[in-house]
């Protein structure tokens, strides 16, 4: 919307606001009556919403294409302490100290679905290359990056896995869970890479962007999972644990349980289950943990005794990215 448009309105609004005092009979409407009257019209869907513009309303969030493109660059004005918010993306970190154990959470809530994303060390979905997290973030211009599921680890090749729509493998581990991400950015959970379960979802039109085979699921269609204690992974071990579940259409939170330190002991995988199911994930996954377990926020860690020298270089990781062009970051 051009600036004189938006001036007209401004004055149109002045106006509207103005008239009220000649409109309504004195002592009609008291100071508190319309202070609130104001605060429920700026709230409300209503004229003064339409006619007062917010900042950049006008630009709505466009969609990043599903190749290995990066997003656009972070703008560092919108990182706060606790997180970062612009048109596109809102990050709020926290940290929580039960039981022994330091949770870090980030809840990302994003506007498009392209926004939810993965990188690769390599140039191509088939290259043995590995990198750490911080430099794959900062490749792919993340505002918040985590590990994955370190795909070239997999030395049977037996797993499902693409990235960014292209597909890696599509061998199913009769004894692997996988998470499928969807075109709208919505979570698939195949616990044991259920038969009947993939054959509806072949068959539901819908296309996977993203595809991870690690696991075990820990929340699966809104019910928790009862974890398999012969799952990999040292399933009943305390560890690091890295886990991502969604919460909504387009809301998201990442998780890392902190371990093998004297401030957390980390969890097992039923531990992990539970606290994601707590924080209401309607899915939530369980992904590459231990020392892979890794959080990258801007330019730093959220983590503990996180830095590169004790980073653990990987295949791949999963990061959110910004639409809002930085050309329009003075606007």
């Amino acid at each position: 919307m051009k600036k004189t448009a938006c001036i007209l309105l401004w004055i149109a609004a002045a106006l509207m606001i103005a008239a009220l005092v000649f409109a309504v009979p004195s002592g009609s409407m008291l100071s508190e009556y319309q202070d609130r009257w104001l605060d429920d019209a700026w709230e409300s869907e209503g004229l003064l919403r339409l006619l007062i513009p917010q900042a950049n309303a006008e630009e709505a969030p466009a969609s990043l294409p599903i190749d290995f493109t990066p997003g656009m660059t972070p703008n560092p004005a919108a990182y706060s302490e606790d997180g970062y918010q612009d048109d596109s993306i809102a990050v709020r970190l926290e940290t929580r100290e039960e039981e022994g154990v330091v949770w870090r959470i980030a809840w990302v809530d994003i506007k498009d679905p392209s926004q939810l994303r993965t990188g690769i060390a390599g140039d191509k979905v088939s290259s043995k290359r590995t990198s750490l997290v911080s430099s794959m973030a900062q490749k792919y211009n993340a505002v918040i990056a985590i590990s994955g599921d370190y795909y070239v680890n997999d030395p049977q090749k037996t797993s499902f896995e693409y990235r960014m729509g292209q597909m890696i493998r599509s061998k199913r581990n009769r004894v692997k869970d996988i998470l499928i991400i969807d075109e709208n950015g919505d979570f698939h959970t195949f616990i044991k890479s259920d038969e009947a379960k993939m054959k509806a979802f072949a068959n539901s039109g819908h296309a996977i962007v993203n595809a991870f085979t690690f696991g075990p699921a820990l929340v699966s269609e809104g019910n928790l999972v009862a974890c398999d204690t012969g799952y990999g992974y040292n399933p009943q071990g305390k560890e690091p644990r890295m886990a991502i579940g969604q919460m909504g259409p387009l809301s998201y939170v990442i998780v890392l349980a902190e371990g093998r330190n004297k401030d957390s002991e980390g969890v097992n995988h039923q531990e992990l289950a539970d606290f994601m199911f707590d924080l209401g994930c309607i899915e939530a996954f369980n992904l590459d943990g231990g020392n892979t377990a890794t959080i990258v926020f801007g330019d730093g860690y959220y983590q503990t005794a996180r830095t590169v020298t004790n980073e653990r270089a990987q295949s791949d990781c999963i990061y959110f990215a910004t639409t809002v062009d930085p050309a329009s970051w003075s606007n």
